[in-house]
């Protein structure tokens, strides 16, 4: 999880309270764990190799995720380790995006505000997928943050729990690319 400012974020922290303590669930807060950006690259690619499925929890800044996030994808996916003719390590395992942005799904959308779709700016992480072997599975987005409501937050924050435990306890992994609940958003 990475938010810069989370004592001011009512939906990444939401959804990050939703999962917390949960059995077999492991949450980095990479602001808490690495303020100084020194990330401690060895125990991240320990914990990621007894990783079924990553998550990157964060919000879309600037459309792209905070900083550490990309201090974090730049050090601990290195080379011969994440992906090269050696970079096995990660082969096989589940990846995507859990964010919140601030404009509606509207306006990630060809004729919206931003002008493109969500997914085309994604498209760097399921590009890095790609390079680690990885598997790519659609975002969980929470849209509109400046306007949601607590009982539409509550809503989301539930899907976002009942997806993570439906991960966590899935028996065939193979089946999560047509996870239905993944806010329909199709690659």
């Amino acid at each position: 999880m990475a938010h810069p400012k989370l004592e001011h974020s009512t939906v990444i922290s939401g959804l990050t309270a939703s999962i917390n303590g949960l059995e077999n669930v492991q949450i980095t807060d990479l602001y808490e764990r690495y303020p100084d950006f020194n990330i401690d690259v060895q125990h991240e690619q320990e914990m990621l190799f007894g990783a079924d499925i990553v998550v990157w929890l964060h919000p879309l800044y600037w459309y792209t995720g905070p900083p550490l996030l990309q201090q974090w994808i730049d050090l601990v996916l290195e080379y011969n380790w994440a992906y090269g003719h050696k970079g096995t390590y990660l082969k096989g395992k589940y990846l995507f995006n859990a964010i919140s942005t601030g404009g509606s799904p509207e306006a990630y959308s060809a004729t919206g505000h931003h002008g493109y779709p969500l997914k085309e700016f994604l498209l760097p992480y399921k590009q890095t997928a790609k390079l680690c072997n990885m598997k790519y599975l659609p975002p969980f987005q929470i849209a509109g943050t400046h306007n949601i409501t607590r009982e539409q937050l509550n809503h989301e924050i539930n899907k976002f729990k009942a997806l993570i435990l439906h991960l966590r306890d899935s028996p065939n992994l193979s089946d999560l690319e047509n996870l239905p609940f993944l806010n329909d958003f199709k690659q």
